[in-house]
């Protein structure tokens, strides 16, 4: 559990707050790509860390993302016309290109040019993955670019699509971190089920309880389910924590070859919060139409409203909860893994009083999860570099595999961690 006084702490994000300056140390996935493709496309509002910002691709291709209101009287350049390598505020004409400056005045006379003295809040970016990325923070601490394995394969053996959560982050991200739920919340009753979860002869979901395992490392931490199985055998499955809101996992694609996936829980706000939902063919295998239709996740154009992003399965209609597939079907009654997620961390209320939590062994991931943040804010408000900041995450994959009790499975599933593992618990 957290004191109340913790979890404000590591759950509020605006600016000025501790958690709010440790974000902006990073890397934060903005908006996707595909949101603005053409130079001088409609701008796109973009709510990130409390934030109100709109994003632009100029005449050149290049992005911009500024403070939502026009420092001239404060009106939104959403409502702005994207043209001529600027956005230019429809109210007086007044005009800003993508680092911020303002270029032109149309309601001040030339004698009186005085737009050099004229800047707004324009934050860097960089594009990755499908992703466009910002950093907020200080420009004397931007960290390398975020080249997480999967933004470096090509469009074609990735996929990416987000989703709004109605709820704080952390909530998100504990839910993706905690790996003794999924085989329960997302377990099928039978295996001839076509929707998305766990069959029951899945060793995943047949086998005992995990034991966890982790491996604090300079990024965050590794950490592997080791469940035990008959014939002397284990089912290992392995995950990282890249912070500040970084999941990966092992998985497969609808043709059944491995991918890797996971998740970015952005804060939006202290209540709202977009999830990013990744996933990459790890091998040379193209993703095909039935993996970006995301029928089993439940993150796909089927299921998610491409417009502004929101889940169709939502609290007004109980997540589409149906009773009969709950008895027959499901563990849970509701289509879809993440949807799954998200109706139930958002069971939890805007911001979860964490001081009335009961932890046990199974939720030491969590745990962990919690220590790094804290000291991650200890660091930054020390005038430190967080971890997480570095390079060594770019190659990390999960793994998954059945193997003989007596191997052992870091040796043979992950020995690169090895040499990142700080500490084991």
């Amino acid at each position: 559990m957290l004191s109340r006084e913790e979890n404000e702490i590591v759950t509020r994000v605006g600016p000025g707050t501790p958690m709010g300056a440790t974000m902006r140390r990073y890397w934060v996935p903005a908006l996707l790509s595909r949101e603005i493709t053409e130079p001088d496309s409609p701008p796109v509002r973009v709510k990130l860390l409390g934030e109100d910002l709109v994003a632009f691709r100029d005449t050149k291709g290049r992005i911009g993302l500024l403070e939502e209101l026009c420092p001239h009287r404060r009106v939104s350049l959403y409502f702005g016309r994207n043209e001529d390598c600027g956005l230019r505020c429809v109210y007086h004409g007044w005009k800003f290109d993508v680092d911020g400056s303002c270029t032109d005045m149309m309601n001040e006379p030339e004698d009186l040019d005085f737009k050099h003295k004229i800047r707004t809040t324009a934050y860097p970016t960089c594009e990755l993955g499908g992703v466009v990325w910002a950093y907020l923070g200080p420009p004397e601490r931007i960290p390398p670019l975020p080249k997480f394995a999967w933004t470096q394969v090509p469009e074609t053996h990735r996929h990416v699509t987000k989703v709004i959560e109605e709820c704080n982050w952390l909530q998100g991200l504990e839910g993706g971190l905690d790996t003794s739920h999924a085989p329960i919340l997302h377990r099928l009753l039978t295996d001839n089920s076509t929707r998305g979860g766990f069959k029951p002869s899945n060793p995943f979901v047949s086998g005992k309880a995990p034991k966890l395992e982790v491996d604090i490392t300079n990024y965050g931490y590794q950490y592997a389910g080791v469940r035990s199985l008959p014939d002397d055998k284990v089912h290992i499955r392995t995950y990282h924590f890249v912070l500040p809101f970084h999941q990966v996992r092992p998985s497969k694609s609808e043709r059944g070859f491995p991918t890797d996936a996971g998740h970015c829980w952005v804060p939006m706000d202290d209540e709202t919060t977009m999830v990013y939902n990744w996933t990459f063919s790890t091998t040379d295998e193209p993703l095909d139409e039935e993996d970006r239709l995301e029928r089993s996740l439940g993150n796909g154009p089927i299921h998610v409203d491409q417009a502004t992003f929101r889940s169709k399965a939502n609290r007004s209609n109980d997540y589409g909860l149906d009773r009969t597939v709950q008895r027959t079907e499901t563990f849970s009654g509701i289509d879809g893994i993440n949807a799954q997620d998200r109706a139930l961390q958002e069971s939890m209320g805007k911001i979860v009083d964490r001081s009335k939590e009961h932890l046990g062994p199974a939720d030491k991931a969590i745990i962990q999860a919690r220590k790094l943040l804290r000291d991650a804010v200890r660091t930054v408000a020390a005038g430190g570099t967080p971890a997480g900041t570095g390079t060594s995450y770019y190659t990390m994959r999960a793994r998954e595999a059945v193997l003989p009790r007596a191997v052992d499975w870091r040796r043979e599933l992950t020995p690169e961690i090895k040499e990142l593992a700080q500490q084991t618990v």
